[in-house]
């Protein structure tokens, strides 16, 4: 009897683990990364960027077995703009609420640089997201989702983009929020 060795070594099926792990965060929301990671987007789309920069800082665990995201290590938008102060989130009534701090002078920060917003809802592998939204002055936003997602966990993300689209902040993650 002869045998065949199988020619993937563990450290490749490792690499394939990972890169379906964070696929499963990045696929719902690629169009917000073209905007998310623009700046990154150089000899590589702006969903490599991502992939990669996920990849490298956000995957935790030691084997395939136990290979986990850490969603506070994923930036769904990367860049030198200043980031969201003191941000939350909150659902009522089919409507997910940002708040935060307007840090306006602060750093690079300006009144005019608009909410870059993801809701992403892993169950369903789907996601709402506003790529120029409210303005940081004004210090909130309502985003609507789907109403099939009540009662549903999503995993809210804020970040920054000035007027002119220069320039973007790295996303803050707000948590996990039950669709109410």
């Amino acid at each position: 009897a002869t045998s065949v060795s199988n020619p993937r070594t563990d450290g490749q099926v490792n690499q394939r683990t990972k890169f379906a792990l964070v696929l499963t965060v990045l696929k719902p929301i690629t169009g917000f990364l073209r905007v998310g990671y623009k700046k990154y987007a150089i000899k590589q789309t702006a969903f490599n960027a991502a992939m990669s920069y996920i990849l490298n800082n956000a995957v935790t665990g030691s084997s395939s077995a136990d290979y986990s995201i850490d969603l506070s290590k994923v930036l769904v938008s990367r860049g030198n703009l200043t980031g969201a102060a003191n941000a939350q989130a909150t659902s009522a009534n089919g409507v997910v609420t940002l708040t935060w701090d307007d840090n306006s002078g602060s750093g690079t920060a300006t009144q005019t640089d608009k909410a870059l917003i993801v809701v992403l809802n892993p169950t369903r592998a789907e996601s709402v997201f506003d790529a120029g939204g409210n303005q940081r002055v004004a210090g909130t936003e309502d985003i609507s989702v789907p109403a099939d997602w009540a009662g549903e966990n999503v995993e809210v993300f804020l970040g920054f983009i000035t007027a002119d689209g220069k320039e973007v902040a790295n996303s803050v993650y707000l948590g996990s929020v039950t669709v109410a």
